[in-house]
């Protein structure tokens, strides 16, 4: 029997963000204000199988991350690293276990490698933009998911993630603009639509945030409440 670590098999969802709520304690320790459920249920990842990883690899990452024990976790991660450096998927797992620990500058070096090996994953541009986001240096996120949109393009999670950027930097005109490629790619993209009719909202807009808001309105009611309850 196979056995995959619960946040492998949420990085592997694809717009099924409600099956993948068992993720809360990755979401809340990674990344601010939500987004890490947005990040990986849209990426679809290459190294989200885990293929460079033995049986028994697998088992014992499943077994210290259902156990919560982080510190084991980055161990196990290094020793693997320490054999071969080139395996972008003991990288991910590093950069988990390290994020897990607040470690987010950690975590950021971890994907930073993910993307010297394959500079075409995005899990490891969104990844690395999130985790500088959580170290609280968004202008390091927005510069790393400008480069990622060479190797990304026509990403709405990138544009999404980019929006987000801008909107911690309160530069709502860029954030705007962000949003706007992001729906404009996949118009069912309900947080994307929320952090419009916000950058809009906070630009004096009115009209086009409510027009925001009705699109939004009718992809995620739910959503749209949070958005007229100010959160």
């Amino acid at each position: 029997m196979l056995f995959v670590p619960r946040f492998v098999f949420v990085l592997v969802c694809v717009f099924v963000l409600s099956a993948c709520t068992p993720q809360a304690a990755f979401l809340a320790s990674l990344i601010p204000q939500n987004t890490l459920n947005v990040v990986l249920g849209n990426l679809g990842v290459v190294t989200g199988n885990l293929e460079r990883v033995s049986d028994e690899n697998r088992r014992r990452v499943a077994e210290l991350e259902q156990r919560g024990d982080w510190k084991g976790l980055a161990s196990l991660a290094e020793r693997n690293l320490r054999d071969d450096r080139s395996n972008a998927d003991w990288w991910l797992i590093a950069g988990y276990a390290r994020s897990q620990l607040h470690d987010h500058r950690g975590a950021a070096e971890a994907y930073g490698e993910v993307l010297r090996l394959e500079p075409d994953n995005p899990a490891g541009w969104h990844l690395l933009a999130q985790s500088y986001r959580a170290a609280g240096d968004p202008n390091r996120a927005v510069n790393v998911l400008e480069n990622a949109l060479l190797a990304l393009r026509d990403s709405p999670v990138t544009y999404y993630l980019l929006g987000e950027s801008y909107a911690d930097l309160q530069r709502h005109d860029q954030a705007a603009a962000a949003y706007r490629a992001a729906v404009k790619i996949e118009e069912r993209f309900p947080a994307a639509w929320f952090g419009l009719a916000k950058a809009y909202g906070r630009l004096g807009r009115a009209a086009e945030a409510r027009e925001a808001q009705a699109r939004l309105e009718k992809l995620d009611p739910k959503l749209a409440q949070r958005l007229r309850d100010g959160s």
